[in-house]
């Protein structure tokens, strides 16, 4: 069964990003009276005070209770926004998107509101509304190298990799600084198959940024891709010895030990991705695989377990236990656990090519015949389950039928049926020679 990277993209976070400022306006012929001004002395000193504070743990709610006041003496669209950077930090992301709004009615003008609300709407899963926000970002400040990377961001999440790749380009022409464009367009050019031009642009990030975790993960990921395990295992290696507890960096390694042969190396790095995340069933999936490769099934079959109690609707994990239970014999529990992978993806040939398998090592001949049948309704191209449909039959005595079946597993290129069409169907006569669909 294939193994599942993880490849990790790094998204701008609000906390991350300085606020800027407007310029205030201010005229000599405005005339306040001594209340107004002091309501005025007292609100700009509430939001100094607000300022300070944003960003500092544990400070959240002080830096709300602030704004609050400010906007019991006047609404002020800092104000808002100031307090949607606390409701973020204390994971409100309806009051961060409510606090934004209200502080774009008070300024439509500002740049770096509609980009924070494309960020809470990103995160609360709005990515048309959050690329509607980055456009007005992006309208008002064309320079707004940020807005031009989170809309890429949101493109990509789309499944728009193209217009993705426009979007890190032009936040790269802006400022050719940025990283996480880089990273970024790296991993559009990787979703689209460029794995070169993936590896160029994870280069350049990490020249940006030498400690840039997620970048060596990715290019150690493209690396693997085109066959150069060694160069991404060292790129793993750089991401763990930057940051110890990195699960990805972990996992990954351990599928490029495993690609190598290591099974062992392989179950170590599994080990520690499992430590750091105990819910990564991917991991615990693999590392099945691991185990089952070095012969020790039931400690497979107890990390798929793991996998299915994490995760229900992995059918993988129901086919590789369903593989080891049958290799250990016990054919009817492998049966329900390929029930179970079809009742998921009824879709993959392999479940009903195996549970076949598994039925006609039970004697159930005709019951592995109707899931050959089902497998090849599916992919009228799949040598093996013409193969095993074909043995089936010759023990039912059905030669005939066996020979047309061994036929099309020949011409579909299975070396073994086309062995035994030698040997077995030599003497036998079609009177409708059996044509591949093109």
């Amino acid at each position: 069964m294939r193994r599942l990277p993880a490849l990790v993209a790094a998204l701008l976070l609000p906390a991350a990003q300085p606020l800027l400022w407007g310029t205030a306006l201010s005229t000599a012929s405005l005339l306040f009276s001594v209340a107004a001004a002091q309501a005025h002395t007292s609100v700009d000193a509430l939001l100094e005070k607000a300022r300070a504070l944003k960003g500092k743990k544990g400070s959240e709610r002080e830096l709300i209770e602030l704004a609050d006041q400010v906007l019991a003496i006047r609404q002020s669209a800092e104000a808002y926004y100031l307090r949607a950077f606390a409701k973020d930090d204390l994971g409100d992301k309806q009051g961060v998107l409510a606090d934004l709004n209200q502080a774009i009615a008070i300024n439509p003008q500002y740049a770096v509101y509609y980009y924070n609300r494309g960020i809470a709407k990103s995160g609360l899963g709005d990515k048309q509304g959050a690329i509607a926000d980055y456009s007005k970002a992006i309208d008002i400040n064309p320079k707004f190298a940020e807005a031009y990377t989170n809309r890429g961001n949101a493109k990509s999440g789309l499944g728009d990799k193209q217009g993705a790749i426009f979007d890190y380009s032009q936040a790269i022409a802006i400022n050719p600084q940025i990283a996480q464009a880089y990273n970024n367009r790296g991993n559009a050019r990787f979703d689209l198959g460029d794995k070169q031009g993936a590896i160029a642009d994870y280069s350049q990030a990490i020249a940006i940024k030498s400690d840039y975790t997620e970048a060596y993960n990715n290019r150690g990921l493209a690396k693997s891709h085109l066959g150069d395990k060694q160069g991404a295992i060292a790129d793993y290696n750089q991401a763990i010895a930057i940051k110890p507890k990195y699960d990805a960096a972990y996992y990954n390694r351990g599928n490029a030990n495993s690609d190598l042969g290591d099974m062992q190396g392989a179950i170590a790095d599994y080990n520690q991705a499992i430590a750091i995340d105990p819910k990564n069933y991917f991991a615990y999936n693999n590392r099945g695989l691991a185990k089952d490769d070095l012969g020790d099934k039931q400690g497979a079959i107890a990390d798929y377990n793991q996998v299915i109690a994490i995760n229900p609707k992995s059918a993988e994990a129901y086919t590789n236990r369903g593989i080891a239970k049958s290799d250990l014999g016990d054919k009817q529990g492998a049966i329900a656990d390929y029930n179970q992978a079809i009742a998921i993806n009824p879709k993959d040939v392999l479940l009903y090519n195996n549970r076949g398998n598994a039925k006609s090592d039970l004697g159930d001949k005709q019951g592995a015949i109707a899931d050959y049948t089902q497998a090849i309704a599916i992919n009228p191209k799949y040598a093996d389950a013409y193969k095993n449909r074909g043995i089936a039959l010759e023990k039912t005595r059905d030669i005939l039928s066996a020979c047309k079946d061994w036929r099309v597993a020949a011409s579909l290129g299975d070396l073994d049926a086309a062995d035994w069409v030698k040997r077995q169907c030599q003497q036998i006569a079609f009177a409708h020679p059996l044509k591949l669909l093109p």
